[in-house]
């Protein structure tokens, strides 16, 4: 049997008097790659940071790797690129391969320092999302597209077992946004790597991902693709034509009784 990596028990979330997330059950084992979708304001974000202990739940339980996400410490294990990219100054004194190395502080003990040992993983990084000729310049000189591959690169320097990417392709053009999403199904399939990945892409997602959670305040829908097209919920909740549209293999997968 696979390991837990992600575990959520009747979560809640309040913000202020707003309720923003409510009774969330779910779990991820190592291996998943699960596509989170959802209207604007239903709470991913909120979720994401939940799960990595930026934010305290009003109720329910979050358990990461086994520990509640407030105790655990081996971060080395996640890799992590949040939702807004910030604009460089450009002036900023870090180059690109600079940036990316940073990622490898997590795995580092005190003092925590880069050194030779880690010019290979740096190197694969920076090869992966196809920077390496830019790994010498000013980040701050980079196009918004450039610099979030460089982020997403220091996501996926320190090797994580669980990736968690928020909104990772809004500043990639076509050709990059496809080359980034193989990239991620090389990781999943090959290195067993498990992923999260939010994205308003609904209609693309479903041609990667394993499982599907489309949240609005409260899990609709958390399963398979296959499980998803063959739901008649999903069939009165989106419509024949739109469920189609976003689970890609309904001719293809097998059904599975993951639906909510």
């Amino acid at each position: 049997m696979s390991a837990e990596i992600v575990s959520i028990r009747n979560l809640s979330f309040r913000y202020n008097s707003s309720e923003i997330l409510a009774d969330i059950s779910f779990s991820l084992t190592a291996g998943d790659y699960v596509g989170i979708v959802g209207p604007n304001g239903s709470g991913k974000t909120t979720l994401i940071k939940v799960i990595l202990g930026f934010l305290e739940p009003s109720g329910g339980e979050v358990s990461l790797f086994g520990c509640r996400p407030s105790e655990f410490t081996a971060w080395r294990r996640v890799g992590y690129l949040p939702q807004k990219l910030n604009s460089f100054n450009p002036h900023f004194p870090a180059t690109a391969r600079e940036i990316v190395a940073l990622g490898l502080l997590s795995r580092k003990e005190f003092p925590k320092r880069i050194g030779k040992s880690d010019d290979a993983a740096i190197d694969s990084a920076l090869s992966l999302m196809d920077i390496s000729p830019i790994k010498n310049e000013l980040i701050g000189e980079l196009s918004g597209g450039q610099q979030q591959r460089v982020l997403i690169a220091k996501a996926l320097v320190s090797e994580p077992e669980l990736l968690i990417l928020d909104e990772p392709t809004t500043a990639l053009d076509p050709e990059a946004r496809e080359k980034f999403f193989d990239t991620l199904q090389s990781l999943n399939e090959r290195r067993k790597v498990t992923i999260i990945i939010i994205t308003h892409d609904i209609g693309t997602i479903g041609r990667y991902a394993s499982r599907l959670l489309y949240l609005d305040k409260k899990i609709i829908f958390y399963g398979t693709f296959g499980s998803f097209c063959l739901s008649s919920d999903m069939t009165d909740y989106f419509g024949e034509f739109s469920q189609h549209i976003i689970c890609h293999r309904h001719d293809a997968e097998p059904a599975t009784s993951d639906k909510l």
